[in-house]
């Protein structure tokens, strides 16, 4: 399967409701690829993939939330759906916190699930399209205020609001409102997608 087709990916150590996920998104003409566990779909992993993933968040060895974390290390936009058994609420909301867009609690129905799939590979194609566009993001990038640019940078470093905050002698609260106008202007909700446009444009933003 070509890495930039679209794809659900589905990371669940159950073999039976893994087979059964993958019959479900067969049956829905989608394209599908099953991983038993964290790790075998970390190594699989590219910048490449297009869809979206359906993670199980509580797996033996690493965990859905580790996952999700070391894909965001890895400044991944595919969009997370978790799979939450009774009592997970709380460490999904963290994921979504974390920028996972949804989660589905066990057991399900399939039309729920299907539902939630749908939206987040809308949400992936909305980003690779952004992706395409660098004339669009140069555009966006030229919109923000030079302080908002500073504040921009280091968000794309890594650094928390609180040591911007220190750095820059200016509230944390003052630094929020920056980053989420920042957020605004460049069209995105997602951290790993704002890195993911800017980078695409690096090259021309360096050459200015």
């Amino acid at each position: 399967m070509n890495e930039t087709t679209e794809t659900v990916f589905v990371v669940e150590d159950d073999e039976a409701v893994r087979d059964s996920l993958e019959l479900l998104l067969k049956s829905s003409d989608k394209g599908v690829k099953t991983y038993p566990t964290a790790n075998a779909f970390l190594e699989d992993y590219s910048d490449d993939m297009a869809g979206c993933i359906v993670l199980d968040i509580r797996m033996p060895g690493m965990d859905g939330m580790e996952l999700q974390r070391r894909l965001n290390e890895k400044n991944s936009i595919l969009p997370i759906i978790f799979v939450t058994g009774h009592g997970d609420v709380p460490m999904a909301v963290d994921a979504m916190k974390q920028g996972a867009v949804d989660f589905i609690q066990k057991p399900y129905r399939e039309e729920d699930l299907l539902k939630k799939i749908e939206e987040a590979l809308e949400q992936d194609r909305e980003q690779r399209k952004t992706l395409g566009q660098k004339q669009e993001i140069l555009r966006r990038i030229n919109m923000l205020t030079p302080r908002e640019t500073e504040i921009m940078d280091r968000m794309i470093a890594g650094q928390a609001n609180k040591v911007i905050a220190i750095e820059l002698d200016i509230s944390q609260r003052t630094v929020e409102i920056h980053r989420s106008r920042v957020m605004h202007k460049m069209g995105t909700h997602s951290l790993a997608h704002l890195v993911r446009m800017v980078m695409s444009v690096k090259d021309r933003i360096d050459a200015s």
